[in-house]
């Protein structure tokens, strides 16, 4: 499912950035480390790191969802765990660009119009497992990330520090298993006859 998510924001991001600049840009899933790029990448390069995923419990549910059946049936099962799925997007310019610093800001401007242009992500980019989801995939544009310190971050990538954004997409995780259980369609009443009143005075 996660490797659907970096198709699809490939995609996007192909699809959206401008020509020839779409045509010309690799896009990375790799750590932002000093060892980037790696074999298989060239410049200039968009990264986006998957650096976090977590449950957002803001969009928990503990209301089990019920589908009925023409057979008479109801499948049950529990509801869809919702993810976030947090990315760290940086921009790699080539080698040869006249002012690299400048070529990574207009890179990283490009990508970040794109994507805030897309609240949610689109169906016609969706690849695998996605294209199934049941419910949309919102997306958070330069909203605040999950990691505590940028300067902890890029020590541990062992590099310089570098401009990024933060993006995150939702996604619908089911991990339960649904049931299937009878529909009660009828039910039987049964009324007694009243006592005879000479019976209740006896």
């Amino acid at each position: 499912m996660i490797h659907d998510l970096d198709s699809t924001l490939r995609i996007l991001l192909k699809r959206e950035l401008p020509a020839p600049l779409n045509r010309q840009l690799a896009i990375s899933f790799d750590p932002p480390d000093d060892q980037f790029p790696p074999q298989g990448v060239s410049l200039p390069a968009i990264d986006l790191f998957l650096y976090d995923i977590r449950e957002n419990r803001e969009l928990r549910s503990n209301e089990y969802l019920e589908m009925r059946s023409s057979e008479g049936t109801a499948i049950t099962r529990l509801p869809l765990v919702r993810v976030d799925c947090s990315y760290l997007i940086t921009a790699w310019p080539s080698q040869s660009a006249p002012n690299r610093t400048e070529d990574e800001h207009r890179l990283l401007s490009l990508v970040m119009v794109a994507l805030l242009a897309h609240p949610k992500l689109p169906d016609a980019v969706l690849q695998g497992t996605l294209r199934s989801q049941e419910l949309p995939l919102p997306t958070a544009t330069l909203q605040p990330g999950h990691l505590q310190s940028l300067g902890e971050f890029w020590q541990a990538m062992g590099g310089k520090p570098k401009s990024a954004l933060n993006y995150a997409v939702t996604i619908a995780v089911q991990p339960f298993a649904s049931f299937v259980t009878p529909l009660v369609t009828s039910s039987e009443t049964g009324i007694e006859p009243a006592a005879d009143p000479d019976e209740r005075r006896a």
